[in-house]
């Protein structure tokens, strides 16, 4: 029953707002959605729609949180990635990163006193962890935390930090400087010394607003350190979680672009006939549809795997590595039954077709998690290169 009413809501969105599809015609006129996207704005508007979608908090239970089972929360975010990716990530960045750290290593205070409004889309989070210089890398960050009277000195840079330019509070990872762990702490918009900066000219996922952070000297009082975080390792609970969700973006997207696609060959006409009338086009389509449901069937596999707790982190690794791989697959294969109309945002493929690269790249790149997944299977480690080893073996 949630699932239907995610879909109406999402239907009415993608309908009146993103994408009208009462023709091929009309999809040649500016929409709101490609304006936006064509601009690297967010439509703030939209905000309380997405509210109204109850979806906010994901598996969190209690404290106006939904309390969706993996499953539903995976499956929710999937329909919004079908309708636009860039709205999807920001859900997945302001639930799944910033509110599931909250409820997973913050204080009972905590929960308490952010959870509520973040679950009602009333104030915005965001989740840094990625730096300059480290991203796959990100265990080796160099934002310091500093002990002082009644709080912590924040010092450093991040990078990539979806929602950071207007978040209400920000989650950031840094190095406590007395035990060298790696802690969390809540950070409040406008705190002094804290500035957030857009990256600009970005290919893909163009409505988030990614943005470079600078923490100059920034104080946060002792109540907003997250006592749950006290090494990395304790934020792979929330990335184990992070990362099933984040594989079922590229599924979303690729049911979207099969939408778009059958409707396309089936509307459009050449040669006196459907496009979908002619035999490459039939197999080009059928080809997408099977690789919808492979990575639907390995992405719904990976939420039972974690239900029954028994999902390992190379197994979270291989689902988003192959789906996302099979999803590039889906979207070129769609970006070239539309022809020339492939090429330009109106007719959604090409906007979604760049949208995937960077999907493909966060929460892990596909070599990265490729090396997880090969870490677990073979019991050696490959991170570091050979030039790293002090003697050749050859």
């Amino acid at each position: 029953m949630r699932l239907t009413k995610v879909r109406r809501v999402l239907i009415s969105i993608y309908r009146h707002w993103m994408f009208p599809l009462h023709s091929l015609k009309q999809l040649q006129r500016p929409s709101f959605r490609l304006v936006y996207w064509e601009k690297a704005e967010f439509p703030f508007h939209v905000v309380p729609k997405f509210a109204a979608l109850r979806i906010s908090g994901g598996t969190i239970k209690g404290y106006g949180c939904p309390g969706l089972s993996i499953t539903a929360a995976a499956i929710g975010l999937a329909e919004v990635a079908r309708v636009d990716a860039s709205c999807s990530t920001f859900i997945l960045v302001h639930s799944c990163l910033t509110m599931l750290t909250i409820a997973l290593c913050g204080s009972e205070v905590h929960k308490q006193k952010y959870l509520p409004s973040l679950a009602q889309l009333t104030s915005i989070g965001c989740w840094a962890l990625t730096e300059p210089d480290y991203g796959s890398d990100a265990s080796a960050l160099r934002t310091t935390a500093t002990k002082v009277e009644g709080g912590w000195i924040l010092e450093g840079q991040k990078r990539w930090i979806g929602n950071s330019t207007f978040a209400d509070l920000l989650v950031i990872l840094a190095r406590n400087t007395t035990t060298n762990q790696i802690n969390g702490y809540i950070v409040k918009k406008n705190a002094p010394g804290l500035t957030s900066t857009k990256i600009e000219n970005k290919i893909g996922l163009r409505m988030v607003q990614n943005g470079d952070i600078l923490l100059n000297k920034v104080f946060v009082p002792d109540e907003d350190r997250l006592p749950g975080v006290n090494s990395f390792k304790d934020t792979s609970k929330v990335l184990a979680v992070s990362r099933v969700m984040v594989s079922w973006q590229p599924i979303g997207l690729s049911m979207g672009v099969y939408d778009m696609c059958h409707r396309y060959l089936m509307e459009r006409k050449q040669f006196g006939a459907p496009l979908a009338a002619f035999q490459l086009n039939q197999q080009k389509l059928v080809q997408m549809l099977g690789n919808v449901q492979a990575m639907t069937l390995v992405g719904w596999r990976l939420c039972k795997l974690y239900e029954k707790g028994t999902m390992t982190l190379g197994q979270a690794s291989l689902a988003k590595a192959w789906i996302s791989s099979k999803a590039r697959e889906t979207l070129s294969l769609g970006r070239e039954l539309l022809g020339g109309n492939g090429t330009v945002a109106d007719f959604l493929v090409a906007k979604a077709f760049c949208d995937l690269e960077p999907i493909y790249t966060y929460e892990g790149t596909y070599d990265i998690n490729t090396l997880v997944t090969g870490r677990e299977i073979t019991g050696i480690a490959s991170f570091k290169p050979a030039l790293s080893a002090q003697r050749s073996r050859l």
